[in-house]
C-alpha cells in the first residue's frame, strides 16, 4: 500500500508539482473514508482525490479496487493521465464513447486495478461482463454536479449498486450539492467545501465588452482575434453548426482556428485539443462542451461570441482563463439592439484596433499526424528520436508528442513539415515504413 509520502514524491517527480495546494491538502490530510468536494473548475480536484484514491489501494491484483467515474471522454483521459504516472506498478485502464470496444476488452482481459470510465460505456462492458467491479473498495463521482446535467443519475446508480463494499468514497462537484444521490450512503461524509473560492479569479479577469455594428458578429469577431495578443484564444458559440460557421469563416481569413463540438467524432475532438495546446491552432472555436472537463493549458483570451445562455455556462467559460494564479481576458461580443442577462458583467468597453497590434495571435506549429500507435509498440521515445536522427530536426523544436492506440501526433516547425514528411516516406522507424503527413 502507498504511503501518503511516497505518493506526494510521485506527484512532485512525475507532474513537477512542489506542493499541494489548500484544497488539496485539506482533502489528503482528511480523515473520513467518504468524503464530498465542493470546488471550482480548474482548481485541481482531480489531484486531490487521486492522492487518498492510492493511499486506500492494496498491492497490484489485476483485480478492480477502484473505479473513478467521470461525465466526459475528455474529463477521463485527462484523470487517467494525472493518475498512470502516480500510481506506477498499477495498471489503469479508461473505457469510453468513442474508443474501440474491443480494444477495451481486450485491455480488461488481461486486468486491471484502477478503471477511469465514463457511466455508459462502464455500464455497457460490466452488462457484456468484460469486468467485474464487485472487487473495488473505493468509488470517485467526479463532476457528480455535471453528471447529473448530463442525465447519468440512472447509469450511476446502477454502477454503484454493483460494489457492494465501498471502504472510501469521494465525490466531487463544482456546486453545492442540489440533490444527494440515492444511490450511495452520504450520510457521514466529511464535507470539504472550497466552493466560495468560485469568485477568486475574477479579480484575476479583464472582462470587456465588443459593440458589432452589424447582427452578424463575424467581422467584428475578425477584428477583435487581429487586435489580441498572441496566446490561446477560445471562441464560444452556442450551436454546432454556429461553431461551423465561425471556423469556416475563420480558416477563409487564414486565422489559425481549430472546431470543438460533440458532433465531431472522438479523434478529431482530440485532435482538436492536441493543436490547440501544441500551437498549431491556438484559436479554438467550441460550443459549451468545450467549457469544463478539458486539459488545456494557459488560455490567455475568451472571446463569447454567443450570450451565454445561462449563469452556470458564464462562468464554465469565463472558467477556461485565469486558472490557477494566472490572468486572463474575456470579450463578450454583442450587436446593436442586443441585451446582457444580469448574470454578465463587464469591466470596460473595448473598440479592436488590428493595425495597433504589435503581437497578433500566430503559429509556426505543424502537426504531424503518424498512422501508427500504442497498439503497434510505438513510443513517444521512438518518434522523437526519429524527428532528430533521420529528420535532423533539434529536440528543442519538437513540441508535444502523444502516442494514441493506433497514432500519434507531434509538433514540429512548420517551415520543416516538407523535409519531416519526406523523412517518413524513405526511412523507416523499428523496422517499418509508417505513413505520416501534416493534419489539416
Amino acid at each position: 500500500m502507498p504511503t501518503l509520502k511516497e505518493i506526494l514524491q510521485a506527484i512532485g517527480r512525475r507532474h513537477g508539482v512542489e506542493s499541494l495546494n489548500p484544497m488539496q491538502r485539506a482533502v489528503a490530510e482528511a480523515k473520513a473514508s467518504h468524503i464530498v468536494l465542493l470546488a471550482p473548475t480548474g482548481s485541481g480536484k482531480t489531484l486531490a482525490f487521486t492522492v487518498p484514491m492510492i493511499e486506500s489501494l492494496a498491492p497490484a491484483s489485476g483485480r478492480v479496487q477502484a473505479v473513478v467515474i467521470a461525465p466526459a471522454r475528455e474529463l477521463v483521459l485527462q484523470i487517467a493521465d494525472v493518475i498512470r504516472p502516480v500510481a506506477a506498478g498499477y495498471k489503469t485502464v479508461t473505457l469510453y464513447g468513442g474508443h474501440s470496444a474491443l480494444d477495451e476488452a481486450n485491455s480488461l482481459a488481461a486486468g486491471a486495478d484502477i478503471v477511469v470510465a465514463t457511466p455508459g460505456r462502464l455500464l455497457d462492458h460490466i452488462l457484456r461482463e468484460n469486468i467485474d467491479i464487485r472487487t473495488a473498495s473505493t468509488l470517485v463521482i467526479d463532476e457528480y454536479d455535471k453528471q447529473l446535467e448530463l442525465g447519468f443519475h440512472d447509469q450511476m446508480r446502477r454502477i454503484c449498486r454493483r460494489i457492494p463494499r465501498v471502504r472510501r468514497l469521494l465525490l466531487t462537484s463544482a456546486t453545492p450539492l442540489a440533490e444527494r444521490p440515492d444511490f450511495i450512503d452520504l450520510s457521514q461524509a466529511k464535507v470539504i467545501d472550497f466552493s466560495e473560492r468560485a469568485q477568486a479569479p475574477r479579480s484575476r479577469m479583464k472582462i470587456a465588452l465588443v459593440k458589432s455594428p452589424s447582427r452578424d458578429k463575424l467581422e467584428a469577431l475578425a477584428d477583435l482575434l487581429h487586435a489580441l495578443p498572441d496566446g490561446r484564444t477560445i471562441v464560444f458559440v452556442n450551436h454546432r453548426e454556429s461553431a461551423d460557421r465561425v471556423h469556416a469563416y475563420l480558416v477563409r481569413q487564414h486565422f489559425p482556428a481549430g472546431l470543438y463540438h460533440g458532433g465531431l467524432d472522438q479523434m478529431d475532438r482530440e485532435l482538436a485539443v492536441d493543436m490547440l495546446n501544441n500551437g498549431t491552432t491556438p484559436i479554438l472555436v467550441s460550443t459549451d462542451l468545450g467549457s469544463r472537463g478539458l486539459d488545456i493549458e494557459a488560455v490567455r483570451s475568451v472571446v463569447h461570441y454567443h450570450i451565454p445562455p445561462s449563469a452556470e455556462a458564464w462562468t464554465h467559460r469565463n472558467g477556461r482563463t485565469a486558472r490557477v494564479d494566472a490572468t486572463g481576458e474575456i470579450y463578450i461580443l454583442a450587436s446593436e439592439g442586443e441585451s446582457l442577462p444580469e448574470y454578465v458583467d463587464y469591466d470596460f468597453e473595448f473598440v479592436p484596433d488590428p493595425d495597433t497590434n504589435p503581437d497578433p495571435i500566430r503559429s509556426d506549429t505543424a502537426t504531424l499526424y503518424i498512422a501508427a500507435g500504442k497498439k503497434e509498440k510505438l513510443s513517444k521515445a521512438d518518434i522523437l528520436g526519429f524527428l532528430t536522427k533521420q529528420c535532423g530536426l533539434d529536440g528543442k523544436a519538437v513540441g508535444r508528442i502523444a502516442v494514441k492506440d493506433h497514432c500519434a501526433i507531434a509538433a514540429i516547425p512548420r517551415a520543416s513539415a516538407p523535409s519531416v514528411t519526406a523523412a517518413f516516406a524513405a526511412s523507416k522507424i523499428k523496422g517499418r515504413r509508417i505513413r505520416a503527413s501534416i493534419y489539416k
